[in-house]
């Protein structure tokens, strides 16, 4: 028999029933039952202490585990068993988590529990987010740069950042006259942008700090950095005049070529021959040239009829020809 109720129950090392075992022992004493979490409204992330912010969407296994940090100094001496959500308005800045506990009390008996633990959703800016409110906190800035009429390799590029999602680490982002001003936090943000221009289209890049502020105790420098990135001045469906040296070093094309497209090097054809060419950053910087005139100046025809050249002889030296 039970020694409070005397209700009978199997045998076991407390000598109670549970109802009076529950009545006598709560395993879950010390366990908070309501629990703070932050949440960034900008950019939707979680604080998980001390100072990382991570993005979890809800009822979801990286929320699960943010939610459980946070109660496992207080459940050291409990064995955890299972844990879920309990379904809550979206807008109702709380979130319930279903905990399943055991602890051994009084004699060797092992209690089971459940028990709702409620986390309330408090607003807290992120530091990023901070700095983006902040418009001129910003510790790098990349200008992009193109000096022509019309802005064909800005679209090709502004898809590519798009594309690669290199936009997200700008603290904001500027359009200047021939080009756009990229605002960064940190110089390794900025280092990154200008690596992949590098990779991208044809530029050359300098650089240049400003001392800001330093501790001559600490001896730490507070630098502003700037990034100039300066894109070859040459589009796609350009004609333009290449430099005698050059022309020849292409494997003697004709000095009058048409600019097929851009893309890390500036592909260049020569309308009379179909040679073909690449001409890098490096190359172009060299020995620069400059556009003769763009699409919106030429005049579109259509050809009624062809003559196939055939076994045309290339001068020595001469380069890839096109099959197109």
């Amino acid at each position: 028999l039970c020694c409070t109720c005397g209700v009978p129950v199997p045998p076991n090392p407390a000598n109670m029933c549970v109802a009076c075992l529950r009545t006598e022992v709560d395993i879950s004493e010390g366990i908070p039952k309501q629990v703070t979490v932050h949440f960034c409204k900008q950019c939707e992330r979680y604080l998980q202490p001390p100072a990382t912010w991570m993005h979890c969407a809800l009822e979801s296994r990286e929320l699960l585990a943010l939610c459980l940090k946070k109660l496992k100094s207080s459940m050291t001496k409990v064995r955890l068993i299972d844990a879920g959500f309990l379904w809550t308005e979206p807008h109702s800045k709380r979130i319930k988590m279903k905990l399943t506990i055991q602890k051994e009390v009084m004699n060797g008996a092992i209690l089971q529990q459940v028990f709702v633990v409620e986390f309330v959703v408090q607003y807290q800016m992120c530091d990023d987010c901070h700095r983006v409110e902040a418009k001129d906190f910003w510790k790098a800035v990349v200008q992009v740069r193109q000096k022509t009429v019309h802005k064909k390799t800005f679209y090709y590029l502004e898809q590519l950042i798009l594309k690669h999602k290199l936009h997200q680490n700008a603290l904001n982002i500027k359009e200047i006259h021939d080009g756009i001003d990229f605002y960064y936090g940190s110089k390794q943000h900025a280092q990154k942008m200008v690596d992949f221009l590098q990779c991208t289209v044809p530029c050359r890049c300098k650089t240049s700090q400003r001392l800001i502020s330093h501790d001559i105790h600490s001896n730490t420098y507070n630098y502003k950095s700037t990034f100039s990135a300066e894109i070859v001045p040459v589009c796609k469906d350009n004609v333009v005049c290449l430099p005698p040296r050059l022309a020849q070093s292409l494997g003697n094309m004709g000095q009058i070529c048409v600019c097929i497209r851009v893309t890390s090097t500036i592909h260049l054809i020569d309308p009379r021959t179909l040679q073909i060419a690449e001409v890098d950053g490096n190359t172009y910087w060299r020995s620069p040239f400059n556009s003769l005139c763009s699409p919106r100046q030429l005049e579109e025809f259509i050809v009624m009829d062809i003559d196939v050249i055939r076994d045309q002889k290339l001068g020595a030296g001469a380069g890839m020809r096109s099959n197109k």
